[in-house]
């Protein structure tokens, strides 16, 4: 049985669907498919019912899941064990803005407990750059946000946060319950300075075209609606501030925490470090 195989069995079980299961390993769905039959034939024993409703562990795949993932992890740490006998355990996170999240402080208490002997180093990013530094090597997993071009990279998503208008406390519109975007129409916002990911600047501008002063960090945000009654989105669980407020966007759609690494990238600190991101974040 090779680790290799039990690995696509694992994300088969994880999604639940061949497809998603495909492109997560960054492989088509016919010889996913077939190792997965292989696997049946070397175990003696259907492992997923397949019906036109989706994909379920059988009883035995579920028996088999269990340890396929107590043998990943094993394997995982013999490579990092090795990687620091070596003197190549470290691990570069690069974290968007300024995080207080109470998963990130939960992650790094988690990922301390599995590997004591790696030295992580952090890099914080402002919010002109989404993917932290990864497309100019300067860090190995990035910590961040979707949307942005995700070519070349492999992205998991860990949760979603709902979104809302980030207003000065006495503008009219902060005495609402809460809003939609045609109801910022007209009004200025803040914007990334140019050449920042179009994705991630169509996010954040509400999906238009916008006008308004250039910022790239979150205080920089905060202090343009303060000082000039700009409007923006921010997260709506982020305390904003004095003088500021935060109204419930009710036709956008939430905003992704993601793990993002460069897809060719086989280093098992990485892994290990969106396993167990994976985790804390969905408990």
């Amino acid at each position: 049985m090779e680790l290799r195989t039990l690995r696509y069995f694992v994300a088969v079980a994880e999604e639940l669907h061949f497809g998603r299961a495909a492109s997560r390993l960054h492989m088509s769905q016919p010889p996913l498919s077939r190792a997965i039959k292989q696997l049946e034939t070397e175990v003696g024993a259907l492992l997923f019912d397949r019906s036109p409703a989706g994909v379920a562990l059988t009883a035995v795949g579920a028996v088999l899941l269990e340890e396929a993932r107590a043998l990943l992890d094993q394997a995982e740490r013999v490579r990092v064990r090795v990687a620091g006998a070596a003197g190549a355990a470290t691990l570069t996170v690069g974290i968007l803005g300024d995080s207080a999240d109470p998963d990130v402080t939960r992650l790094a208490a988690a990922y301390r407990r599995r590997h004591p002997r790696v030295e992580v180093r952090v890099r914080g990013t402002d919010l002109t750059d989404p993917t932290c530094g990864l497309r100019a090597g300067l860090v190995d997993v990035a910590l961040t946000r979707a949307p942005f071009d995700g070519t070349g990279l492999t992205v998991r998503a860990l949760r979603a946060d709902p979104v809302g208008a980030l207003l000065r406390a006495d503008d009219p519109l902060a005495r609402h319950g809460s809003l939609e975007l045609a109801d910022l129409a007209g009004r200025h916002w803040f914007r990334f300075p140019p050449g920042t990911d179009p994705a991630w600047q169509s996010y954040w501008s509400g999906g238009e075209p916008r006008e308004g002063p250039v910022v790239r960090a979150v205080q920089e945000c905060r202090q343009a609606v303060l000082w000039n009654g700009t409007v923006g989105m921010t997260l709506l669980d982020h305390e904003p501030g004095e003088g500021l407020t935060v109204v419930p966007l009710r036709d956008m759609p939430p905003s992704p925490v993601v793990a993002a690494w460069n897809a060719r990238d086989t280093n098992p600190l990485i892994r290990s470090f969106v396993r167990i991101a994976t985790t804390v974040y969905q408990d």
